[in-house]
């Protein structure tokens, strides 16, 4: 299980010396709405810091970016990453909020700023460093994040959980066992996420691979390749471990599985139960 600050945020830094801001959304029930604020957000499940910031700038700019480095943690609760882009922000996608500007030093002091940025903006300005150059891509090479899922099947009915309703990821929703790879094989991704969160113990040479789902959530978004696997076998009865994650595990019969359900969960089921190997979700 990863630790530290739960949520993250990039400083970006052009050549010039000025900073890319985010305008937030005045009129949503968010955090600092209406003030400018740096791209981010929370991790999800167990993913580091790295890989949540990651994300988060792949979601809300379009970027990729080599080289970011851990710069301070600000407010007590947010990790930042010190990183350089030298492109034109009228060309980033804006999936959340209103626009990205760049600003010089002088005028984020006249901007509403969200505190906790404007907090880590003075602490650049007063160290100036200024990362260097490093690769970009917006639309080309992307990493893939890596899913994967338990396909348990007994007397007919397949195994899922209910999730929990604070969760970013598909709140009170059905779902498989499920968890990010860390770095480690798949494989042993599942043996480890069975037994810390439904009790169950699965040997590696007990799985196989059943079914792939490729999911685009959406343009600009980081693409998932979800792997599902089938335990022939298995020792123990699910309980619920992770209460902050899972409220039930339950068997559901294949042919009346419940709503709402994670819709790459469904086709998944729906491809193992037709003899298919893999799916796509929302590519054009």
């Amino acid at each position: 299980m990863a630790d530290g600050p739960r949520q993250t945020a990039a400083l970006l830094v052009n050549g010039r010396g000025q900073y890319l801001l985010h305008l937030r959304d005045a009129h949503r029930p968010i955090r600092d709405p209406g003030t400018w604020s740096l791209p981010g957000g929370a991790r999800e499940g167990d993913e580091t810091a790295e890989e949540a910031v990651a994300r988060e700038l792949l979601e809300e700019t379009g970027l990729v970016l080599d080289g970011l480095t851990r710069y301070g943690v600000v407010d007590g609760t947010i990790q930042v990453f010190l990183g350089r882009w030298d492109g034109d922000p009228a060309r980033l996608s804006v999936t959340e909020g209103v626009m990205f500007a760049f600003f010089d030093a002088e005028t984020t002091a006249r901007l509403a700023m969200a505190p906790w940025a404007a907090e880590i903006l003075a602490l650049h300005r007063a160290d100036g460093t200024l990362p260097p150059a490093r690769p970009v891509s917006g639309r080309g090479t992307v990493p893939n994040a890596i899913g994967v899922h338990l396909y348990l099947e007994r007397d007919g009915e397949v195994l899922l959980g209910l999730r929990h309703p604070d969760l970013s990821f598909a709140p009170l929703r059905h779902h498989f066992l499920a968890g990010h790879c860390e770095r480690e094989s798949a494989v042993a991704c599942l043996v480890r996420e069975a037994r810390e969160e439904a009790g169950l113990e699965i040997g590696a040479d007990d799985v196989e691979l059943v079914h792939t789902v490729h999911v685009l959530d959406r343009p600009g978004t980081r693409p998932r390749l979800q792997l599902v696997f089938r335990a022939r076998t298995w020792k123990g009865e699910p309980r619920v471990l992770e209460p902050d994650k899972c409220l039930a595990w339950e068997w559901w019969p294949l042919d009346n599985l419940p709503e709402p359900m994670v819709g790459y969960a469904r086709a998944a089921v729906e491809g193992i139960r037709d003899g298919r190997a893999y799916t796509e979700l929302g590519w054009a």
